[in-house]
């Protein structure tokens, strides 16, 4: 298939408003795929490339490429395999290798190919094509019903092979798709929920459990064997060998656990987020970080026991199963209520134990693997901070034409300049977009090709959970999971938050709850 048809495809879902139009527009498309090319035609729609991340930085991709070509000629095959090949460059010169590659590539693109090319490499490519979507699409394109398709993609954790074996084999191709040890499974998922009183109102008597701020870990012994896995599904077990050899101990034959691991201070509780993550980057040196910053792990859920599949089963049964075969200091902390007060008290404790807050979970609730379930729901205490706009980056997809990514700063008040601490485009309506972009641009002072750059007088009130420790920015701190509330107009660049209220939330990040 040619990249301008996936390229067109992509176009018209970002611009499709109705669930049921994009669906039918990526039915169309995955039609007329070839076999060899399913998996790579899914990466591309849903802004995964089949090798995820190739080496090569957005500082580079951003770089002015030169020609390009007249009309679009290559193939997703072409495409797929020239990245392949830049994602298994190493060594001495792989850089100038992998950037010369990817130049000699685009040079056969045409303008709308490369822009596509560069937001898919970027991660940046948000035209709408999300999994829910793209599992009804191939469910409408192979003539299988979408449960189906959704149950096979549980068992799998990867949509690509399931969109292969429905398209080229009908649902016949799935029913040998099911939970398999030491092949990962994807992880259930969670809804956020407005507070105790709401999620207590929409489930009833509940299971309440501290929700962690670690890395996510799904765990798979085979006897002997032992394999663990990331949310993301990658294999991370030569990273964390002291859990690997505490898991080997378990008194089952096998089993897959659902968890995390944190990496604890010594009074218990837990490292910041990004301290934990230094056990899973690039460059490990695993001997001296297992003792320089050893982690724990905190289960769950489980998901299989000796030969049984127990993602059906209710997930009251599952917790007590799991209890009986991990020992008491790998559960996570949990209560049964229906009291709104006692729900929230535990939430108060696990603010101030140092996590991100509860999770309240059905206890009729079966694993629905791969999505983002209505009887598992999250409540995370948000913090607020009124921050000035730096700058801002032209959308992508159905936000093209407007001013979307916002850069956020901090006012220092020493010398009246402003410390950018991140930035965000979640939480922005069609009509914000649109008011800012037009406010925005008043402001501006220069641009480039991806970001109008203003002079710093609009307020803007940021939700966030948590501030992290950020080499990047020159404050030294960074926002997690912002997303913009609404204008402050009221407000002067003067009356922003200052740098000093932005570190001392960082030091006590739960005093301004204490209270609540």
């Amino acid at each position: 298939m040619k990249l301008h048809r996936v390229v067109e495809c992509s176009k018209d879902v970002a611009r499709l408003s109705g669930r049921n139009e994009k669906v039918q527009r990526l039915a169309d498309l995955l039609e007329e795929v070839a076999p060899d090319e399913i998996e790579i035609a899914l990466g591309m729609l849903t802004g995964v490339p089949r090798q995820g991340r190739i080496g090569i930085g957005p500082a580079a991709l951003r770089t002015s490429w030169g020609e390009t070509a007249e009309g679009g000629s290559l193939d997703i095959r072409e495409v797929d395999e020239v990245f392949q090949r830049i994602a298994d460059q190493r060594g001495p010169g792989s850089a100038t290798a992998k950037l010369s590659m990817l130049g000699a590539l685009f040079q056969r693109t045409t303008l709308d190919e490369r822009d596509f090319l560069i937001r898919l490499l970027m991660g940046e490519l948000r035209q709408g094509a999300l999994e829910g979507v793209m599992i009804e699409a191939v469910a409408l394109a192979s003539k299988v019903q979408s449960e189906i398709v959704r149950r096979a993609l549980m068992a799998t954790g990867d949509l690509g092979e399931v969109a292969r074996a429905a398209l080229t084999e009908g649902a016949t191709g799935l029913t040998g798709l099911s939970i398999q040890l030491l092949r990962p499974v994807a992880p259930m998922l969670a809804t956020v929920s407005d507070g105790v009183g709401d999620a207590l109102g929409r489930l009833g008597t509940a299971a309440l459990e501290y929700k962690l701020d670690g890395a996510r870990i799904q765990v798979h012994k085979a006897g002997d064997e032992v394999r663990i896995f990331s949310r993301r599904l990658r294999d991370v077990t030569a990273a964390i060998p002291e859990i690997v050899e505490r898991v080997r101990t378990l008194p089952v034959r096998e089993a897959i656990l659902d968890g995390e691991v944190l990496a604890l201070q010594s009074d218990g509780t837990p490292q910041p987020f990004q301290v934990t993550m230094r056990r899973f980057g690039r460059k490990l040196d695993v001997a001296r970080l297992r003792t320089a910053l050893p982690v724990t792990p905190f289960v769950f859920d489980l998901l299989y026991l000796d030969g049984g599949d127990l993602t059906d089963e209710r997930q009251a049964r599952r917790f007590d199963a799991m209890a009986g075969v991990v020992p008491s200091s790998w559960l996570i902390p949990r209560i049964v209520t229906s009291s709104e007060r006692d729900a929230k008290d535990f939430l108060w404790n696990a603010i101030g134990d140092g996590h991100e807050g509860i999770m309240v979970k059905a206890l009729e609730a079966t694993y629905e693997a791969g999505s983002r379930g209505q009887t598992w729901l999250k409540i995370k205490p948000a913090h607020t901070l009124d921050l000035v706009v730096l700058a801002a980056e032209w959308g992508h997809g159905r936000r093209r034409g407007w001013l979307s990514n916002l850069h956020l700063g901090a006012r220092n008040p020493r010398d009246g300049s402003f410390v950018m601490l991140g930035k965000t485009f979640k939480g922005m309506t069609d009509a914000m977009l649109a008011w800012q972009t037009d406010h925005l641009l008043t402001l501006e002072v220069s641009r480039d090709r991806y970001t109008v750059y203003v002079r710093p007088e609009l307020v803007v009130e940021v939700a966030f959970n948590g501030l992290q420790e950020s080499t990047q920015y020159p404050g030294g701190l960074a926002l997690r999971f912002a997303r913009i509330k609404r204008y402050r107009t009221d407000k002067h660049a003067a009356d922003a938050d200052t740098m000093e209220t932005v570190r001392a939330l960082h030091r006590d990040p739960i005093g301004q709850w204490r209270d609540a």
